[in-house]
Parts: structure tokens; C-alpha cells; sequence
């Protein structure tokens, strides 16, 4: 019997990382030795901020984005914990708002100035008491602004309001204590509504956060969790951890049946930890290892055998910790859809590396760029707490694009001309047929949709720069660069001119309607 392999369709068959230049990296940052299993790093499109070393206490860098290169010895630094610093978190709806933990038991909430830092930062926002004993993981929820989740070495998990005008917070809105050991990995399902944990106790736990009931949980005796994740709204939850013989091990999971993995993989013998990302646009999953500088790519499906391998991007420096770049910050003239930046202590370098998707056309992809999400808040922190779920508030990537509204709106309906205005515009008193009415009716439809598209492409010209936000789109530094610019404005300049070679055409139609319409009228 022959055998026929299995050719499986996909878009993202060929996505392959690639590391930034030399000048594009973050040379000479002081990275953090602690071990503790954390990514040590948190972006946005504005800043980088890493976990670093400093004596007598805990501190982090917060870089600007754009500022590549030789860092400076002397750089500012985020230094108000007494301890070592574990883990820090961007405010997913402020992007100058930022929450770290540390071993001093103690959740502190930082508010970054837009122009660049000239001294350390040691007095917070606001600061968290609660826990009696250290912070290891922080989580924003995704949908409601200013609820903050903290686990600690308490086996505690906290659920704080910030939406106070209290500068220290000693009472959390809810403690949830269902783990009998350290919470090792937390994560949401799409609209905030359920909190997966992964436990030292090996256990997999789905909770409902509010209620602080425990609604699945289940082990499995050769999976040892680590890191458990969300994967969207897929119904599933995927893990990382370790075997029996302790090889590197990935498992997939039913979210309604938690008792016996949908599927167990394992992948190497190496020691180091492993951390998933999932993107739920493009629906790829990345598995990222700490102590080597390999990072596995899939691609997550609804039918077996749901977990497609589809490459493996390598690399010879290892990497201690890893940072994740929103969507809203990726690159879409390059088909970047991910963007990881990677901690190499070795070297105290921050290396970018972009996956991307081989395209030819430098235009906007809409296939692999569906509405992702925003940075405006579903909910208020108090409609949260009081039982509402709401998924997230979408935006498009395609540069000029704004927030999708829920309501959508259209244009008001042109009210029907009277006889009498007919008959002063065409200069005689007759009444005109029905037909007439509804010809001259649509001309003026179209004619109000022709003025509505050109103010709005005015306004879009006024505020965008060759698709680009004049305000946020730096000047290019390298020839490269200059020569996508170039490209980019090439292709708007093609995109506009055929946006007027319709309207021209347009216009010459509605004057052949109106010609054709007073030659009618004229032979009544």
C-alpha cells in the first residue's frame, strides 16, 4: 500500500524570523542574572522596559523604542523596590503606565513621562499591600481598565481596583485561594471572563475570577505543567512543561475536559523553560525556550490533529527572557505579524527578531491582518466587577484606520424633492413623471456620496502622511529604510491616482445622466 502525505494549505507555511542589525539592537543594557522563570521584559510601541541589576534593591530600564544602540551607562532607572524585581507588565491601555513586582511582597504601579527620562524614578503611582510574602506574577485584564491579578509565594492570587484615588492599596477586591503551592503561569480567555493557572502542585486550574470557584482542573502523570495559555476563542488551553524523563514537553488541551490532554509532544531533552505565545489573529502559536535561542511556530486549527508544526527559527545566542510586541506596533508594509525581543545576557544585548511573511507587494494585506486589538478599554473596572463580559474593542492595522465601532452608521437618507423645486430648478412650471423624479433623486444621491468620499479622503490626506502618521512614523536613518519610504510613497501616489481617474470617471457618468435627463424633460 502506497503512502500519500498529508499537503496541508496555509499562508503561514513559509513565515521565517529575522534578527535585526546590529544598529537596531539595545547594546550594552545591564540585564538581570536572577533565575527565576519570568520574560523579564515588556513592550509597547513606545518603549522596552527590562528587568535589570542594581545593588540594594530591585530596578528596571524603560527605553524608548526608537532609541537603538549603545545604551548609557548612567541611563535613568525605575528603582523604588527593596527587592529583586520578578516580573513587570505594560497597562495594556496606557502606554505610558506600567505595574512591577518584586520579592518585597509589594505590586507597584509606575507612571512613565512622554519625554525622555533625566533621573531615576523612585516614588510610584500607587502601590499594592497585600501580600505577605514575594510577587512572582503580574496580569492586566484584557478587556476592563485598571483590574490588576498578582500571584505570590502566598499561593494567593489578588485581584486589585485601581480606580481609587488611595496612592497605597491594602485591601484587594478578591483574593482567590484555591492553589496549595506557587502559582507558576496565569492567563485570560478572550474577554477576561476565566483565569487559567498552571500550579507547582502540577495541576491545570480554570477559575472563574469573580465568583472564585474553581470550574475545571485536572493533571496528567507525565505532564509536569509550567506554563499553561489561552488560546483565544478556540475552547482550548495549551501547556508547556517537562516529562517523566524530563524532556521538554508541549500539551494541548479541551477547556470543558481537563482529565486527558487532546495531544502530548515532546520536543527535546534541554532543561530550559518554555514560553508559548499565541496569536489569535493569525491563530500561529510560538514556543519560545529560555537557555537556547530557538523559538517552534505552529498553527492552530479547529480539527485534528490541531497543532500544526510549521518552522523552527534558530539561533546560536541564547536568550534568558523574551519581550512581545502588540500587534498595533508591528511593521505591516514589511508582513511583519510577530515580533519577539530577545534578552541575551551574555552579550547585554536586547536583539528584535520580526517573523514575517514573504510578500511581494509592499501594500497593505488584509488576509494576514484581520481587526485585532485596541488600546480603548471594553469595560470600567466596577462594570467588571459587577458581572459584565464584553470581548475586546477592535481596531484595523491599515495605516489611517481607526477604532471599529459596535454601532455601525450610515448615511442619512436624502429627503424626497418636492414638484415645485423641480420645476424652479428646470425653469418650467410642469410636473415631471415619476421616473424623472427618481433619476434626478439618484444623481443627487451620488453626488452627496462623491462629496462625502472626498472630504473624508481631504481629512485623511491632513492627517496622514503616505499612509502614515506624520506624528508617529520616525524619519528613515538608514538607506534602507529611505528606500521603503520611498516605495511606500510611490504606492500611494499609484493608490491615489487611481482614486482620481474613478472619480473623473464618475463625474463624466453623471454628466451624460444629466444630459440624457433634460433631453427627456425637454420633449415632454
Amino acid at each position: 500500500m502506497s503512502w500519500h502525505p498529508q499537503y496541508r494549505s496555509s499562508k503561514f507555511r513559509h513565515v521565517y524570523g529575522k534578527a535585526a542589525s546590529k544598529e537596531k539592537c539595545y547594546d550594552c543594557v545591564p540585564i538581570t542574572h536572577n533565575v527565576h522563570d519570568n520574560h523579564f521584559c515588556a513592550v509597547n510601541p513606545h518603549f522596552i522596559a527590562v528587568v535589570t541589576e542594581c545593588a540594594g534593591g530591585g530596578a528596571f530600564l524603560v527605553i524608548p523604542i526608537h532609541q537603538t544602540g549603545k545604551l548609557d551607562p548612567h541611563y535613568p532607572k525605575i528603582c523604588g523596590h527593596k527587592g529583586n524585581v520578578l516580573d513587570i507588565k505594560w497597562n495594556p491601555f496606557n502606554d505610558f503606565v506600567i505595574a512591577s513586582c518584586s520579592e518585597d511582597a509589594t505590586v507597584k504601579i509606575w507612571d512613565i513621562p512622554k519625554h525622555l527620562l533625566t533621573r531615576n524614578i523612585t516614588s510610584p503611582k500607587k502601590e499594592l499591600l497585600g501580600h505577605v510574602r514575594r510577587v512572582c506574577l503580574i496580569e492586566w485584564h484584557p478587556t476592563a481598565n485598571n483590574i490588576l491579578f498578582s500571584s505570590g509565594y502566598d499561593y494567593k492570587i489578588m485581584i486589585w481596583n485601581l480606580d481609587t484615588k488611595e496612592d497605597v492599596i491594602s485591601n484587594p477586591v478578591k483574593i482567590l485561594e484555591a492553589h496549595k503551592d506557587v502559582v507558576l503561569s496565569m492567563s485570560f480567555n478572550t474577554d477576561g471572563s476565566l483565569l487559567a493557572t498552571a500550579c507547582r502542585d502540577r495541576k491545570i486550574r480554570l477559575i472563574d475570577p469573580r465568583a472564585g470557584t474553581v470550574l475545571q482542573e485536572g493533571s496528567y502523570k507525565s505532564h509536569r505543567v509550567n506554563k499553561v495559555l489561552f488560546l483565544g476563542n478556540v475552547k482550548k488551553l495549551f501547556s508547556t512543561g517537562t516529562s517523566w524523563w524530563n524532556n521538554r514537553q508541549i500539551a494541548l488541551w479541551d477547556q470543558n475536559d481537563l482529565s486527558v490532554p487532546l495531544l502530548e509532544e515532546d520536543l527535546d531533552g534541554s532543561s530550559g523553560l518554555l514560553f508559548p505565545f499565541y496569536d489569535s489573529d493569525t491563530h500561529m502559536l510560538y514556543v519560545v525556550g529560555k537557555g537556547d535561542g530557538n523559538i517552534r511556530y505552529y498553527e492552530i486549527s479547529s480539527e485534528k490533529p490541531y497543532l500544526n508544526y510549521l518552522m523552527e527559527y534558530r539561533s546560536h545566542l541564547p536568550q534568558k527572557g523574551v519581550g512581545m510586541m502588540p500587534k498595533r506596533g508591528l511593521e505591516v508594509s514589511a508582513c511583519e505579524i510577530f515580533r519577539f525581543y530577545k534578552l541575551i545576557p551574555t552579550k547585554s544585548l536586547i536583539e528584535p527578531i520580526s517573523m514575517i511573511v514573504p510578500r511581494r507587494s509592499e501594500s497593505f494585506q488584509e488576509d494576514i491582518y484581520p481587526l485585532t486589538t485596541g488600546t480603548q478599554p471594553a469595560l470600567t473596572a466596577q462594570e467588571w466587577l459587577n458581572g459584565v463580559n464584553k470581548g475586546p474593542l477592535l481596531v484595523s492595522l491599515r495605516p489611517g484606520s481607526g477604532a471599529v465601532s459596535s454601532i455601525t452608521q450610515f448615511l442619512e437618507p436624502e429627503p424626497l424633492m418636492k414638484t415645485t423645486d423641480l420645476s424652479q430648478h428646470q425653469g418650467w412650471g410642469e410636473r415631471m413623471p415619476l421616473e424623472d423624479v427618481q433619476k434626478t433623486r439618484e444623481i443627487k444621491d451620488s453626488r452627496k456620496q462623491l462629496k462625502v468620499e472626498e472630504k473624508l479622503l481631504k481629512k485623511e490626506q491632513m492627517r496622514l502622511s503616505n499612509g502614515f502618521d506624520i506624528f508617529e512614523c520616525p524619519p528613515p536613518k538608514t538607506e534602507n529604510e529611505l528606500l521603503q519610504m520611498f516605495y511606500r510613497q510611490q504606492e500611494e501616489i499609484r493608490r491615489l491616482r487611481e482614486l482620481v481617474n474613478q472619480r473623473d470617471v464618475q463625474i463624466k457618468q453623471l454628466k451624460l445622466e444629466l444630459g440624457n435627463l433634460c433631453v427627456d424633460t425637454g420633449s415632454y
